[in-house]
């Protein structure tokens, strides 16, 4: 599996994903805005063949009036279901708000999810540390309540200051051997862009 920023051909293919997983759906022109607006913070997770299998679409919010701080939201997170139980939410998750964190310097991010969905609700507070703030009452087109979530991103913040300067290259050779090891066990491809 492979964890990669989305990019705007990736678009479509995580609009199918949503309305195979999620009861929540958007117009494509949705999925662009994010794209367009935040491209950095939107993740998707592939197979070995490069199929599209889960992905999160994530944004920057405006601070809350007499709020300073600055903070993101995950707009929908999505694994299709014979892909699920191997960690990809989570770590598409915490690849997102690393991204909130470096790029954008955000505090916290936020998000809804409904009353009844508990293997999202476990994964968010036992896994990811969010904390519920409040019921938001009828906030799904069906009428089910959502809670509204928070998850402090200081201590990301804190990873990050604590790294080297040259923090960003080392992220880029990593993401490189992934990469060239992905590409490089196609059908004996060299591994170098075309």
């Amino acid at each position: 599996m492979n964890i990669r920023c989305a990019k705007p051909e990736d678009l479509m293919n995580m609009q199918h994903c949503n309305l195979l997983c999620l009861p929540e759906n958007y117009q494509m022109k949705y999925y662009f805005y994010h794209g367009l607006t935040w491209p950095q913070v939107s993740y998707v997770a592939e197979d070995d063949k490069g199929n599209i299998v889960g992905y999160v679409l994530a944004k920057m919010e405006e601070p809350e009036p007499g709020e300073e701080s600055t903070h993101g939201h995950i707009t929908s997170l999505a694994v299709k279901r014979s892909y699920r139980r191997l960690g990809l939410a989570q770590k598409l998750m915490n690849q997102a708000s690393k991204a909130m964190v470096e790029c954008f310097n955000a505090q916290y991010v936020s998000l809804h999810v409904r009353k009844s969905n508990r293997a999202a609700l476990n994964l968010y507070t036992n896994s990811l540390g969010f904390k519920i703030l409040e019921i938001e009452p009828k906030y799904y087109a069906d009428g089910e309540d959502a809670y509204s979530m928070r998850r402090d991103l200081s201590e990301l913040a804190s990873a990050t200051n604590d790294r080297p300067l040259d923090h960003i290259q080392e992220m880029m050779e990593e993401r490189m051997v992934i990469t060239d090891h992905r590409v490089f066990g196609h059908g004996g491809h060299d591994g170098h862009c075309c």
